[in-house]
Formats: C-alpha cells, sequence, structure tokens
C-alpha cells in the first residue's frame, strides 16, 4: 500500500502534522500502538490538567466562606478524581479519531518501524508484519519517563506520572523527584488534597530551576506556606523499597549531610527521553545527535525523505512546539515557504496554582549576554482583579533591552497567566516595544493590566503601584 506520507506516532506532533499534510492534497497515514493523541492527550498535558481542576475546586471549597458561601465539610473523593480525569481524557482521544476520519487519514495500528527510507513496517499485536510504503515518513514518536539509574521505576513504590494518574489509592506520603513542571504538578495536586509532599531537587532553584530565579523564589514561598517541603540542591542517593515504607536517602550538595525521608510512594519526575529504540534509525542510517535524532530546520534528517519532529528531537520537548514543527515540516514537504521555527520564542506554562509562564531569556541570561536591561515588575497583590478573585499572589515581570524596548524576556506567576503568556509571544513576534505596550489599552478589570502596568514600571510610568 502506498502514500504521499506516513507517519509514526499520534501525539501532537504526529496528528497534526497529518491532518495539515491532508489539508495540503496528501494522501496520509499515521501509525499508533497504543491510544491516538499520544501521550499528551492520554497521559500528560490533559488528563493532569484535569486532576489539577479537581485539586483546584476541593481548595475553592474548602476556602468557600471566604466568599461569603457556607458549606459542610468538603472531602476529596480520590478515586472519582482520577476516573473523571481518564474520562477527559478519552474524550479527547475520541476527538484525535473524529478528526483523522474527517480528514480521510488512514490509522495503522501497532508498532511502526523504519524498514528503508521509503517503507514502514507495522506489527500489530498479534505479532503480524505489514510492509507500506510513502514517498515521506515523518517519525514522531515522543518521550516517556525518564528513570534515574539509582532510582529504578517499579510501577509500585516507585513511580512515573502514568502511575501517579492511576493510583487505586491515594498515598499519605509521597516525594517527588524533580522540581520541574511535572513533579511540581503532581505535589499541587496530592498535597492539596492532603497528602504530605516533599520536592527533592537536584540544582540549587528547587522549584522549576528552568524559570526565573525570582519566580522559582516565589513559588517555593508559595509551596512551603502550603505546607509542601521543598529541598534544593538535594540529590537522591538511594531508594529502599524493602520495608513497608519506602526510605529515600537524600544528600545536601553544600553540606553533605545524609538524611532519610519516609514515604508510602516515591514519584520520579527527572524528565523525559526520546523514544528511539526499535523504530530503524540504526537500520535505515539516520543520524543521531547526543541520543536525539539530528535534523535541519525543517526537520529532514540526512536520509532524504526521512524526517522527524518533537521530542526525539532537540527542540524543547512541549507539545505545542511539536505540533508546530508537524506543521512547519509538512508545508515545507508540500513546496510551501514557511517561515523557520524560533526556538527564543517559545512559551513555558506550568499549570499549577498558582499557574507559571515564561517566554524569553531570564534576567540572568539577558545579563549575561551583554544586554543593558530595563525591568518592570507588577505584583497581583495590586491588581483589582485579582483581589475580586481571591488570590492575589504572584507577579508579572518583564525585561527589557535598554536601548532599543526590545521585550527580551517575560516571567509570569499567578492565577491564569497560561492564558496571559500568548499575548507576550506575540509582542516578541511583532518586534513590539515597551512604549508600545504602555500605549496598548487594556481592559480593566483584568488581569492582563499586569502587563501593561509592568511594561510602564520598567519606564517609571506605573500607574497603580
Amino acid at each position: 500500500m502506498k502514500y504521499d506520507l506516513i507517519i509514526i506516532g499520534t501525539g501532537p506532533g504526529g496528528y497534526v502534522a497529518a491532518i495539515r499534510a491532508s489539508q495540503l492534497g496528501m494522501n496520509v497515514a499515521v501509525v499508533e500502538r497504543e491510544n491516538l493523541g499520544g501521550i499528551c492527550l492520554n497521559w500528560g498535558c490533559i488528563p493532569t490538567k484535569a486532576l489539577l481542576k479537581s485539586a483546584q475546586v476541593f481548595e475553592y471549597v474548602k476556602h468557600a466562606s471566604d466568599y461569603g458561601i457556607q458549606l459542610s465539610e468538603a472531602k476529596a473523593d480520590f478515586p472519582a478524581m482520577i476516573k473523571r480525569s481518564r474520562s477527559v481524557a478519552d474524550g479527547m482521544s475520541k476527538g484525535i479519531q473524529f478528526l483523522l476520519k474527517k480528514n480521510k487519514i488512514t490509522v495503522l495500528t501497532g508498532e511502526g518501524s523504519l524498514d528503508s527510507a521509503n517503507t514502514v513496517n507495522v506489527t500489530d499485536s498479534n505479532g503480524k508484519a505489514t510492509m507500506y510504503e510513502a514517498k515521506n515518513i515523518i517519525l514522531a514518536t515522543g518521550g516517556r519517563a525518564k528513570a534515574l539509574p539509582n532510582v529504578p521505576i517499579d510501577g509500585e513504590k516507585v513511580i512515573e506520572y502514568r502511575k501517579a494518574m492511576t493510583l487505586p489509592t491515594q498515598p499519605k506520603r509521597l516525594v517527588v523527584i524533580g522540581g520541574g513542571a511535572i513533579g511540581v504538578e503532581f505535589a499541587y495536586f496530592y498535597q492539596t488534597i492532603g497528602t504530605e509532599v516533599t520536592i527533592v531537587e537536584f540544582l540549587e532553584q528547587g522549584m522549576l530551576p528552568r524559570e526565573d530565579v525570582e519566580i522559582s523564589k516565589e513559588m517555593t514561598k508559595i509551596y512551603s506556606k502550603k505546607g509542601i517541603k521543598v529541598l534544593g540542591n538535594t540529590s537522591v542517593e538511594s531508594v529502599d523499597i524493602k520495608g513497608k515504607e519506602v526510605l529515600v536517602k537524600v544528600k545536601d550538595r553544600k553540606t553533605g549531610n545524609l538524611s532519610d525521608i519516609a514515604c508510602d510512594i516515591v514519584l520520579s519526575a527527572a524528565g523525559v527521553m526520546p523514544n528511539i529504540e526499535n523504530i530503524g534509525l540504526e537500520k535505515v542510517g539516520v543520524i543521531l545527535d547526543k541520543g536525539l535524532v539530528k535534523v535541519d530546520e525543517f526537520y529532514r534528517t540526512n536520509i532524504p525523505g526521512v524526517f522527524a519532529i518533537g521530542d526525539i528531537t532537540g527542540g524543547p520537548a512541549l507539545a505545542h512546539v511539536a505540533s508546530a514543527e508537524g506543521i512547519t515540516c509538512v508545508e515545507k514537504m508540500a513546496g510551501h515557504h514557511p517561515e523557520p521555527i524560533d526556538y527564543h520564542n517559545i512559551p513555558s506554562c506550568t499549570y499549577c496554582v498558582p499557574e507559571v509562564a515564561s517566554v524569553g531569556m531570564t534576567e540572568e541570561a539577558a545579563k549575561e549576554a551583554g544586554y543593558q536591561l530595563k525591568i518592570g515588575k507588577f505584583p497581583f497583590s495590586a491588581s483589582g482583579k485579582a483581589s475580586a478573585a481571591g488570590d492575589k499572589s504572584g507577579f508579572v515581570k518583564l525585561i527589557f533591552d535598554e536601548k532599543y524596548g526590545e521585550l527580551l524576556g517575560a516571567h509570569l506567576i499567578g492565577q491564569n497567566v497560561t492564558e496571559m503568556i500568548a499575548e507576550l509571544v506575540s509582542i516578541r513576534k511583532l518586534e513590539t516595544t515597551g512604549h508600545e505596550i504602555i500605549k496598548t489599552i487594556h481592559p480593566h478589570p483584568t488581569m492582563s493590566e499586569a502587563i501593561m502596568e509592568a511594561a510602564a514600571a520598567a519606564y517609571g510610568e506605573v500607574i497603580h503601584l
């Protein structure tokens, strides 16, 4: 069977690329071994947000009296929360099935691998292998949880994110290894519904170490106040699962002191690794670079007709990046002239409470790059909308180049800031200056006013501070 394009993997890179290719007139097939939508829709982006919303609603109910509402005691129904999360994920996967059918895309169920530069071997669950031919092939196999060498994942006492979304019972004590987005989000969910949580992060910035230092400090302060223990600059030396309780041995990297943390379950949230095994890379001769598929700006590998997008390449392992790469890849394939993706203008979002969103350079990175800076901050404690909503935590921080007024970086922490970051991504894309932001009228009362006010603060023109 011959196709113009076969895509191995149907995550947010693969299925989006497939739909765009179909729109461009290609005869497309996708290969999927599990559920349509990949990790993002089934085990990542979507079901985790459903769990976080359940926790947030529970938190609202517990503080209902703050809003003038009297309720009897609220209780978290852990199995019901898990069930709702899975239902949301299943609905999204069915939605992808509809979209692929609507766009006349063939779904090939099984394990896909390259047999040559224009043939894909698909092996179904019964072990039957079928060969399919295509003019072009895109590898979009995504990533999986990275296991630390000294913390093997057994799926019972040491788990990864998939298991964390389907536990049969709520743990009383949880140790989260890794203070990145995955670790921080699960820490919020479990602590909010009553689990005692400790976060252990290797890097000195214990919370969200890739974010601006001020964001990390603010998150650490907020989480500590909530009752989450945050151990930054700390390594996990070993995990003992032999007894009834799990013992996590940690070392303070500054002092060298060792200590044990007792818990019921350890969640390994130390990042993701690419799914590059058993997909035929060696057989066809696709070149890797530092364990990732090497591609050019339009996602072509060294083998003509073979492309790669998403977590198996060198870009940020984010769903929206994979989708953008898929679209760029197939548009170039179809003879269009897409603009290469600007990886310096990729928004990053963490969906805990408060939320965190950022784009561009941190203050430290901007200084190291030699820029003279104008920095403006506006706290949500001065926001009328935040006060009315009942959560004034967080701030907006904007970093400008003093010479030209270019927005070098934006860093937000607060309620719903993941819905605000796109404005700042657009501002950077359009090369809008700080003065133009100040003169752009923002609606009142909204959280987004803080963007205008932060820009004004950078230029000494802030009104409400």
